[in-house]
């Protein structure tokens, strides 16, 4: 990874900035008593015994005649208004009358979506409208699962966002040219879905991947979304027709095909789980595909496809101790995976190993629960990992030892304590190799770059501090991006380059900021 300056790469934008409720007061009138005043029927100036006195008669002065009362102009207060203020969680804390208020210049498309039942998981779908799209309006596919009320309300559901026009800027006179710009058109998004019902809720869903700028499978092949539900089963769904039904007008699925798991995983009994990953085996089969399953019971399940249909195998991996929270396959070597566990640590594995232990790990990767892991498609030798203690890690994979060898404890090339909640989502950018994204149960999705480096000659020594001095701000976060209430997933779009879709209880974001 190459470094950058921090003066060449942070800006100044930050996602939302802090706004009083309470307006500026203005000072209170002051009425003078009245002066002197020329009598429209005397030549001469009334001596002050005979001056009018306004409060004798309500109705009247004190010859009967109706008098006006005259007022002094109100004079308009010198005290400006108090201006926006970027809000650092942490640091700065909302009065009763404060309200978040996003500062849409530093945002290049930002939109927000409601939803019936909350999506705690979701995955991004490749479409057929091509790579490195940069014009607007955007459109973007996903998959997701609910978390109803009830078991029986729960569905698996296709969204396609469409209308995602660029964000208008505020005091940006765009029309001042004469030309109406078709990219920056004031609408809001349109969030349209096809839905199966599904049994239970869904803890994670994942799709399965497709080669890089690749299309769409053809309406008569799969396309594959795993989904781990709350019951303990992980189901195997084709969801291809769903996004098909959503393209072509009067096109209507066959629920045969849809209606229903392709294939359901019954290998964890009646354990539930979080942890789950797909993975192409490229090569002379790249059709062929394997899912990886981790249970709350500490257990790892393979799945593989053959000609004939999906094959769970047997046997478990179990050199963890405690519930397996994420797992992620190996970008370069299709035999090779890691995972991370409530053991607090993270282990690599290799499914050719017999016993089904790992080959190496980390024991200790985090003081409290590892949650989520993520493996740089880059540079295969980095890793993200998020713990429950809202700290994020970089590590070498190249200098984690393994399992048995002597030597020292395996240290971290970066540590972040910046979130103060637990992560709940990281993922590295998919072709920048230092860009990473991280989300929070403190509400917060912060865009990351390991690039950025501070320069004190350049931007002077205080450039961690804040404002008000209490909390350092680390040089590599970009963009701290707000507005959802406990954020659970935050991926990249892989064909609309440094746009972030995000899930809440609240419902869907997609952004695009200005730092990536």
């Amino acid at each position: 990874m190459s470094k950058r300056s921090a003066a060449d790469d942070r800006t100044e934008g930050q996602a939302y900035a802090k706004v009083s409720g309470k307006a500026a007061r203005r000072d209170d009138a002051v009425i003078d008593e009245m002066g002197e005043f020329e009598d429209a029927w005397e030549d001469e100036i009334e001596s002050e015994g005979e001056a009018v006195d306004l409060d004798a008669d309500a109705d009247g002065g004190a010859d009967g005649m109706d008098v006006d009362k005259v007022l002094p102009a109100i004079e308009e207060s010198e005290e400006k208004p108090p201006e926006a203020q970027a809000f650092i969680p942490g640091t700065h804390v909302l009065g009763k009358d404060e309200v978040l208020e996003p500062d849409d210049t530093v945002y290049i498309m930002r939109h927000s979506m409601n939803v019936s039942w909350p999506c705690l998981s979701f995955a991004v779908l490749r479409d057929n409208l091509g790579d490195e799209r940069q014009r607007y309006p955007a459109v973007a596919y996903i998959v997701a699962g609910t978390q109803a009320d009830r078991a029986s309300k729960n569905e698996l559901s296709v969204y396609k966002m469409s209308s995602l026009y660029r964000t208008q800027k505020r005091g940006d006179d765009s029309d001042s040219d004469g030309e109406d710009n078709e990219d920056d058109l004031d609408e809001d998004p349109v969030l349209e879905y096809r839905s199966v019902p599904h049994d239970g809720g869904v803890n994670r869903v994942r799709a399965q991947p497709l080669p890089p700028s690749s299309g769409l499978p053809l309406v008569s092949q799969p396309y594959y979304a795993a989904t781990w539900a709350e019951t303990g089963k992980v189901h195997i769904w084709d969801i291809r027709p769903l996004i098909e039904s959503l393209d072509t007008p009067g096109y209507s699925f066959d629920k045969a095909r849809t209606g229903k798991p392709t294939f359901t995983i019954n290998s964890h009994g009646y354990a539930e789980g979080f942890a789950m990953d797909w993975a192409s085996s490229g090569g002379a089969n790249p059709s062929a595909l394997r899912l990886l399953t981790g249970d709350i019971h500490s257990k790892i399940y393979l799945t593989t496809t053959t000609p004939s249909g999906f094959n769970p195998l047997s046997q478990p991996f179990t050199s963890h101790t405690s519930s397996v929270e994420d797992i992620q396959w190996s970008p370069t070597e299709p035999t090779v995976f890691a995972s991370c566990s409530a053991d607090c640590s993270v282990q690599i594995w290799d499914v050719r190993t017999r016993g089904r232990q790992s080959a190496t790990g980390i024991d200790h990767a985090h003081e409290s629960d590892v949650n989520v892991i993520s493996w740089n498609r880059s540079t295969a030798y980095l890793m993200l990992s998020g713990g429950d203690e809202g700290g994020i890690k970089v590590w070498d994979l190249r200098s984690v030892k393994k399992q048995g060898s002597p030597g020292e404890v395996s240290s971290p090339v970066a540590a972040f304590a910046w979130h103060s909640a637990p992560i709940t989502s990281v993922e590295w950018h998919p072709t920048d190799d230092s860009v990473f994204v991280a989300s929070g149960a403190d509400d917060q999705v912060t865009l990351w770059d390991l690039g950025v480096e501070q320069d004190d000659e350049e931007t002077g020594a205080t450039m961690n501090v804040t404002p008000d001095g209490d909390r350092e701000v680390p040089p590599q976060l970009l963009f701290i991006h707000q507005g959802q209430k406990d954020v659970k997933e935050a991926h990249w779009h892989p064909q609309i380059p440094g746009t972030v879709i995000s899930t809440a209880l609240d419902g869907f974001n997609i952004f695009k900021t200005i730092s990536v």
